[in-house]
């Protein structure tokens, strides 16, 4: 197949992936509240359990699907992942009560894998010197899905309930499993890599700087996820109401979203003409020190501006850190390495949570945002400090 091929589906599946993810995501503590029944002093906490469980289970198990795309077949991954991920967004219609929904995204976590699986699959197809561009785009089309997921989501969920949008994100995750079983080919394998036995993870975590790259996309995760929790909650705070609540905090959510969509080429684009060392450690501190400032708004509407611009600071971090994945290794080792770099960004993802809760239970939610800007900042200094000379050599 050719590669432009390739992106051009795995774009449209990893929008409707990321939509689906985000049309949910951000509206569980209203699910819980309204729907399931949580009460006010347990709120919190059953949200930072649900949100990280799946992190958790997904940890786990990502590293298992990434060595088994490299043995089994990418497509055979992707076709997993998406199907099981379709009948968890289906049971997260059903559920009746905090637990179940626990239980639930238990089984979530098992399912996952699907973006790990889908860059694993393109960067196959990817010629070398179109690594950046492709890594661009595709993390430039998991934001366009953020955007339209939290607008879709928050229009459905106030004109016919959140369980609504639970049965439509299913049924875009069966179109995405449809459209990898009949439009899209196992890439096949390159000669030098015929007979190959499949790299151990000891192997890859003693390559030089896949383990500092490991380390500064969980830290991320965690930042990400220590704020979103607590997002829709702030805004309500900043509001000083309720009303609209979900809608609103869906367009605020989705600004961030719009300018990632924006960015995200460019930082890829830039990347391949300067190093993706570079764009990483530059994104990672514009993102801190935006970040940072959204502790100072005490009105909606700043604070949104902020949102925004954190956007342009974040779309350049993963996209960056994918194609230094992607030029540590060879394709027979992508589907181990993507998973792995997964893992890690959900074993951040499961922290980020449980501390959101704890903070939004505890203290100002105000100052997470002051923390976690100064966590981004912390980890470009710790890239900076401990990334081999192998990641800072500048592109031919």
């Amino acid at each position: 197949m050719n590669w432009k091929v390739v992106l051009a589906l795995m774009t449209c599946n990893v929008v409707l992936m990321s939509a689906s993810y985000t049309m949910l995501i951000p509206f569980l503590p209203l699910y819980l509240k309204n729907d399931l029944g949580a009460s006010p002093e347990s709120l919190n906490i059953w949200t930072g359990a649900i949100f990280a469980i799946s992190f958790a289970v997904c940890a786990v198990m990502a590293p298992i699907w990434g060595k088994m795309a490299d043995s089994k077949g990418k497509k055979l991954m992707l076709i997993r992942s998406s199907s099981l991920i379709a009948l968890t967004y289906f049971l997260g219609a059903l559920v009746q009560t905090p637990f179940q929904l626990f239980l639930v995204r238990i089984l979530q976590g098992f399912a996952a894998g699907l973006w790990p699986a889908s860059l694993a699959l393109t960067s196959a197809y990817t010629p070398a010197n179109k690594v950046g561009i492709s890594m661009g785009v595709m993390q430039s089309a998991n934001i366009c899905g953020g955007i339209l997921g939290p607008l879709f989501g928050g229009v459905l969920a106030e004109s016919f309930g959140i369980r609504t949008s639970f049965f439509i994100s299913a049924g875009a995750l069966c179109a995405i499993t449809l459209v990898t079983i009949f439009f899209i080919k196992e890439p096949p394998k390159a000669q030098d890599q015929k007979g190959k036995a499949v790299v151990s993870y000891g192997e890859l975590l003693k390559r030089n700087g896949i383990m500092i790259l490991l380390i500064a996309t969980g830290l991320t995760n965690m930042v990400i996820l220590l704020l979103q929790p607590i997002l829709t909650l702030y805004i309500g705070e900043l509001r000083g109401t309720d009303e609209n609540l979900i809608l609103i905090s869906g367009l605020v959510f989705s600004l961030s979203g719009f300018a990632g969509a924006i960015a995200a080429p460019i930082w890829g684009r830039k990347g391949q003409a300067i190093g993706f060392y570079r764009t990483m450690v530059t994104a990672l501190i514009a993102a801190g020190i935006l970040i940072a400032a959204q502790y100072i708004p005490n009105t909606l509407v700043p604070f949104a501006v902020l949102q925004f611009c954190v956007g342009l600071g974040f779309s350049g971090i993963f996209p960056s850190a994918n194609a230094m994945i992607i030029n540590l290794t060879s394709p027979l080792e992508r589907g181990s390495a993507f998973g792995m770099l997964f893992s890690s960004q959900q074993i951040g993802g499961a922290i980020g949570p449980l501390i959101g809760g704890v903070i939004a239970t505890y203290v100002n939610l105000a100052s997470v945002f002051f923390v976690s800007g100064c966590t981004l900042v912390f980890i470009a200094i710790l890239v900076m400090l401990k990334a081999p000379a192998s990641l800072k050599i500048n592109p031919q």
